[in-house]
């Protein structure tokens, strides 16, 4: 039988009730359209690193990250209302660049086989 930790569960938990907080409850229009992607429990669950990935370019990018920032202590606030937690966990947003580096490599990917292609004829 496979286990997880008691971190990851509670990690799958406040991803989910952090992207209804953010997509749901807050009207910022300088937030960008974003999506959490995972978050990291620290093992007394003390600490909580969430990732988020955003549409667009760098300007949306900066901007939804200040916001983010701003907002730590309302979603924090949020969280400790939701969740039956002993201590609800102090959070930090990063920015999770896996899509962009997926599409940077398909990028290459596409110019070889392009490349590839024109030398065949």
């Amino acid at each position: 039988m496979f286990k997880y930790k008691r971190a990851d569960r509670v990690g799958q938990l406040l991803k989910e009730e952090v992207s209804k907080i953010l997509l749901f409850e807050i009207k910022d229009p300088e937030l960008g359209f974003l999506t959490i992607t995972k978050v990291k429990m620290s093992d007394d669950l003390r600490h909580a690193k969430i990732y988020f990935s955003v549409l667009g370019d760098k300007d949306v990018l900066v901007r939804t990250e200040s916001v983010l920032a701003r907002l730590c202590s309302h979603v924090r606030g949020e969280i400790g209302h939701r969740l039956n937690l002993r201590y609800v966990p102090e959070i930090k947003f990063y920015y999770d660049d896996t899509l962009a580096y997926a599409a940077h490599i398909e990028d290459i990917i596409a110019k070889i086989h392009l490349k590839s292609k024109d030398e065949d004829t």
